[in-house]
């Protein structure tokens, strides 16, 4: 029963959080989170920059 209670509520967080990034990105909107070619630019940039911190980390 969590588990089925977990999986609801991450869904939920995972759609009230597209929304709520989709809602502040002001007016007019570049692309809503929602069109995946946005979505891979945001996880890439990320992913650059978790590469970058862990290069300074590394050394």
């Amino acid at each position: 029963m969590r588990f089925i209670f977990g999986i609801i509520v991450g869904c939920g967080l995972t759609v009230g959080a597209a929304y709520v990034t989709d809602a502040a990105s002001g007016s007019p909107p570049e692309k809503p989170m929602v069109n995946w070619d946005v979505v891979a630019k945001h996880v890439g940039s990320v992913a650059a920059l978790a590469r970058e911190g862990w290069k300074k980390i590394a050394g």
